[in-house]
């Protein structure tokens, strides 16, 4: 299974933290995760590895969500990102950012199911 390409497949984890040096020399003595940084046009991405597998992501968060308690976010992907918006909010759910494009990646959004938890859900560029 392709978890870029499967709808209803987690595909990736972002970690949010005021401080993702520290942040990954923790997970990198915990888990044996090694990290590289890549540009994404709004500061440093620190993207997260096992081995060769790129399997998450870390930031800071952006100046408006500072002073924030540090949080995993997850990712499910989706065949059409704009539809499971509009799905979410007709099942009781609640749209808290997007849906948005994400330069050479793909378009998501962030989602809050009826209960209160927060997810995002993104439909790869791969996918169109």
């Amino acid at each position: 299974m392709d978890a870029y390409k499967t709808h209803g497949a987690f595909s990736w984890f972002e970690l949010a933290t005021p401080d993702p040096a520290t942040a990954l020399a923790f997970y990198g003595e915990l888990f044996g995760w090694q990290s590289e940084d890549m540009d994404m046009g709004t500061g440093p991405y620190h993207v997260i590895k096992v081995g060769d597998t790129q399997v998450a992501g870390a930031m800071q968060p952006p100046p408006e969500e500072q002073g924030r308690p540090a949080m995993w976010q997850c990712y499910v992907t989706v065949d059409d990102i704009d539809a499971t918006t509009a799905l979410c909010v007709k099942l009781g759910g609640k749209v808290c950012a997007g849906p948005m494009d994400i330069p050479t990646v793909g378009r998501m959004a962030v989602l809050q199911d009826p209960q209160g938890a927060v997810f995002s859900a993104i439909t790869y560029s791969t996918n169109e």
